[in-house]
């Protein structure tokens, strides 16, 4: 792969370390804190795998339809992490419950409607 970073930057942005929190405190309210913990932890390896291979990721049907390519996501169902790729980091932009509304929630977020 010449030309390519052999490992990337995971940045999370304000937004996205805030989604964890909220993930962590309502799973904890509502179900139990190893339940919480045990999820916490696995969304924060599937944003770790992403310094080695962020390509892998899909792009969000939501914004492909609206012609947008620039974002891709992974997941640790039902749970969505959506993100940009910039030269040698992934830009950690949002993280939620796919059950959601997530033209909504990506509309809001991504594109500031």
């Amino acid at each position: 792969m010449a030309g390519k970073p052999a490992r990337y930057q995971v940045l999370l942005t304000a937004g996205a370390e805030q989604d964890l929190e909220a993930i962590h405190d309502y799973i904890a309210e509502f179900d139990c804190l190893a339940n919480a913990n045990h999820v916490l932890d696995e969304l924060m390896a599937v944003v770790a795998n992403l310094s080695r291979f962020p390509e892998r990721g899909d792009y969000p049907k939501e914004l492909v339809t609206l012609g947008i390519k620039e974002y891709r996501q992974t997941a640790f169902k039902p749970y969505r992490v959506i993100y940009r790729v910039v030269d040698d980091r992934v830009i950690i932009y949002l993280i939620a419950d796919g059950r959601r509304n997530m033209q909504s929630v990506l509309a809001r977020r991504l594109l500031g409607a």
